[in-house]
């Protein structure tokens, strides 16, 4: 989840990370994950509180203002490094090259499959 803000919408929450701000806590169907302070009255979620209490990687990039809001571990260990594995892909001529040749550069990588 990509935010620009670390107060979004509950439903805005909701619909990206699939877990439910609830008075009770942050809900992903019968799992519910307590929080205190992450859900306001305004209807906004407190994005810090509630990456820490679910295990999200929060990261901000200050040059542009937003936070990037990963995946929900509860655990914390998804991201247990941001070292990248190096595997040689094809170029559109269909030359090959190594990730490590764009170190320094932001990189997104999209993978699909037909299955």
């Amino acid at each position: 989840m990509i935010l620009t803000t670390l107060r979004p919408s509950a439903s805005a929450f909701a619909e990206a990370t699939g877990w439910e701000p609830k008075p009770e806590g942050l809900c992903r169907g019968e799992i519910c994950v307590p929080a205190p302070g992450s859900l306001g009255s305004d209807g906004t979620v407190d994005a810090q509180i509630a990456a820490e209490r679910l295990g999200m990687p929060l990261l901000h990039d200050e040059q542009h203002g937003i936070w990037a809001l990963g995946a929900a571990t509860m655990s914390g260990h998804e991201l247990a490094s941001a070292t990248a594995a190096d595997p040689e892909l094809m170029d559109r001529a269909g030359k090959p090259f190594r990730l490590s040749s764009l170190r320094g550069r932001k990189v997104v990588l999209v993978a699909w499959s037909t299955y």
